[in-house]
């Protein structure tokens, strides 16, 4: 296989990632009943920030997952 095409493979993989753990949280929120807003304030973040990782659309660092993982009460995380 050439460098491009698994280089290409480890991109979508990470993209499917960034998008699981995104929609774990847009989930975990819309079950507590929160706003984005309320989540991004407990977690010590940004909200347009927040809204982003739930799109999926940034890779974010560990600390700030477990931030909002401890704002949404979430005890574990799934990665497919």
């Amino acid at each position: 296989m050439s460098q491009d095409l698994l280089y290409y493979r480890h991109m979508i993989t990470d993209e499917k990632i960034l998008i699981d753990l995104g929609n774990q949280f847009k989930n975990a929120r819309e079950i507590a009943r929160l706003k984005q807003s309320e989540v991004a304030n407990a977690a010590g973040i940004n909200a347009n920030y927040y809204a982003q990782i739930e799109r999926g659309e940034v890779n974010t660092s560990f600390d700030k997952v477990y931030r909002i993982a401890k704002a949404l009460n979430i005890k574990t995380i799934e990665i497919n």
